[in-house]
């Protein structure tokens, strides 16, 4: 059987999951501090005919040898975490990250996530919440009858209640050494792996980490034009291939039909 046919299998196969990721940056296009992804591929192994450096004649050996590729595979996805665009929204409680950093949460299961969704809410207790209801860490509490809320760029929160104006607490960030190795958890959310290294808090605008903007979000950072223009390869790239297993489907029909 011609090698052809897995191989070029191999690439459609391929192919399907590139489009995966590109179907799920688009759809996610308007989600708020959304990172978009990228697939990578790797060759898989060759079947070597004869190694390079082989005596072909008394004397003489083979400058270069035969090797036939079996397809490819899939090597990983990786998270591109370039700044998103902004949209102005002018919330209180809406802040936006310019530079590097997550902000914290409580997850339900007692660990911390990791976000750059900053659309942040108030609870029944007047906790600072993202939209599934998790505490931001560390806890802020807005008091009631609180008039005016200011958000610095260091996350210092200031609120404003009667004619009295107090700091309640401060908006923390934390980076990781390999943010791209973050796990993916839904809900805006990541989690710490031992391919992220540890996570280091820090005060927002020092040592490297992104200031703070209030009544700004961070949006998406998909390109539209560019996920376009990358399904439109991977579609070119998918028939190529299926036009390969046709080949030489058509190959193996006329070596069939020799004896004819």
């Amino acid at each position: 059987m011609m090698r052809a046919l897995y191989t070029s299998a191999t690439g459609m196969m391929a192919q399907q999951m590139n489009m995966d990721v590109i179907a799920n940056n688009l759809a996610n296009v308007n989600t708020t501090g959304f990172k978009r992804s990228r697939a990578d591929f790797e060759d898989l192994l060759y079947q070597e005919m004869r190694p390079a450096g082989s005596v072909v004649a008394q004397g003489a050996t083979s400058p270069t040898g035969i090797e036939v590729g079996l397809g490819v595979k899939a090597g990983a996805t990786v998270t591109m975490f370039d700044q998103g665009t902004f949209q102005n929204t002018g919330q209180k409680l809406d802040v936006a990250i310019e530079g590097d950093g997550f902000y914290k949460v409580l997850l339900p299961d007692g660990t911390s996530g990791y976000t750059r969704d900053g659309a942040f809410k108030r609870d029944a207790q007047g906790k600072l919440v993202n939209s599934d209801g998790m505490a931001i860490q560390p806890e802020i509490t807005i008091p009631d009858g609180s008039t005016d809320i200011a958000i610095g760029k260091d996350g210092t929160v200031n609120v404003t209640v009667g004619n009295a104006s107090s700091s309640v607490g401060k908006l923390t960030l934390t980076r990781f050494a390999n943010p791209a190795g973050l796990e993916h958890i839904g809900g805006n959310n990541f989690k710490a792996t031992d391919a992220s290294g540890s996570a280091v808090d820090g005060t927002p605008g020092q040592e490297g980490f992104g200031s703070l903007s209030q009544g700004i979000l961070e949006m998406s950072n998909v390109q539209i034009v560019q996920e376009m223009v990358n399904m439109i390869t991977a579609q070119r790239a998918y028939e190529t291939n299926s036009k390969s297993i046709q080949t030489a489907d058509e190959m193996l029909s006329t070596a069939n039909q020799l004896k004819h």
